[in-house]
């Protein structure tokens, strides 16, 4: 969804209006990045992370020790696992020091995390894990009427499922009665998509999950308000990313999505997770990775907590004049597609 593609030059002075207004504020928000302390320092820390198997979850793990972290890893492909793990341990800022430990589970499974969390903590010498970062997930393109509905349930149990029962389960150790209060937080980390901001024709059976994953942590950040002890909540929300991942979600992903996204940028795991570990650094709830992802939460801001109550408040209204034109597009490619393809349930014998 190439933002500059419907910019005809009746509609230049509202480029120019937020060009600059965007300009102004990013050189703002700069300003306040650089002079603020690290908010989530991982030197010394143990971080769980789910989908550690490959694409932006290796990367991160990868980049989180070369910072210092302890490392648990998860994901259901064994092989690939030990992969990750020997390039986390070759990263290690302090190898001599500092723990990795793998274990195998498949999170789409029912229950599964109650008994992952406690293998993770006896393999952190019994101590309490500091951080959870939940990044397993897939996307299986489809329209969501044509598609099985089992698809969809498939997409929930892994990207929201897989998340919440692991957010369920290390919550209720982070926020037992008995755990002491001290003054650093743990940190809970979801991986939900710009498309719970803006969902897309041909991801009807994903869009719902992610979508459901954000709703939850907007949830769980008031209701942690309620305990004593410190946790904080994160969303990132990335985009496309040039994976193992996005190579399979492109087997299946219907033509008309691809004229849609055509144009939006594609980044690297390593580019993604370095801008995701930055966002934690300066402690920011929702985290977008590329300027798409920032017009985006500006658009489907909501109730969601706020970065800054200024700068959200004035971009949500100038991207609302902006969606104008671009929705104008988006339901025009959409409709000129269905005239001239017909009904979907052909678009596979076309080749579509």
């Amino acid at each position: 969804m190439p933002l500059l593609d419907w910019m005809d030059s009746s509609s230049l002075p509202v480029f120019w209006f937020v060009t600059a207004g965007i300009s102004a504020i990013l050189a703002a928000v700069a300003m306040g990045v650089f002079a603020s302390k690290n908010q989530m320092p991982v030197d010394g820390k143990t971080i769980l992370i789910t989908g550690a198997s490959e694409g932006m979850g290796r990367s991160a793990a990868r980049l989180l020790a070369a910072k210092g972290a302890n490392l648990i890893l998860v994901s259901r492909n064994a092989d690939k696992l030990q992969e990750s793990l020997q390039q986390a341990q070759a990263a290690a800022k302090n190898p001599q020091t500092q723990h990795f430990h793998i274990i195998t589970a498949d999170v789409s499974k029912p229950d599964y995390a109650p008994e992952l969390v406690a293998k993770a903590v006896a393999a952190n010498n019994n101590q309490p894990l500091d951080i959870v970062w939940c990044i397993a997930g897939k996307s299986t393109p489809d329209f969501w009427v044509e598609a099985p509905l089992a698809l969809t349930r498939d997409q929930m149990d892994i990207n929201f499922w897989g998340s919440a029962e692991m957010a369920h389960a290390i919550l209720r150790v982070w926020t037992r009665p008995d755990v002491p209060v001290v003054p650093e937080p743990k940190h809970l980390v979801f991986t939900s998509s710009v498309l719970a901001y803006f969902p897309v024709v041909g991801y009807g059976p994903y869009n719902p999950a992610k979508a459901a994953l954000r709703s939850l942590a907007d949830t769980l950040v008031q209701e942690l308000q309620l305990y004593p002890q410190k946790v904080k909540v994160h969303v990132v929300y990335p985009g496309s990313i040039s994976s193992p991942g996005f190579d399979r979600e492109n087997m299946t992903k219907p033509e008309i999505t691809r004229i849609i996204e055509d144009g939006d940028p594609v980044q690297t795991p390593d580019e993604v997770a370095a801008k995701a570990i930055r966002g934690l650094e300066q402690g920011r709830y929702s985290i977008t990775v590329a300027f798409l992802g920032h017009v985006l939460r500006w658009l489907a801001v909501g109730g969601s907590p706020r970065e800054n109550w200024f700068i959200d408040t004035i971009m949500s209204c100038i991207v609302q004049v902006v969606f104008f034109f671009a929705l104008t597009d988006i339901f025009g490619k959409i409709r000129k597609f269905g005239k001239k393809n017909g009904h979907p349930v052909n678009y596979r014998k076309k080749g579509n």
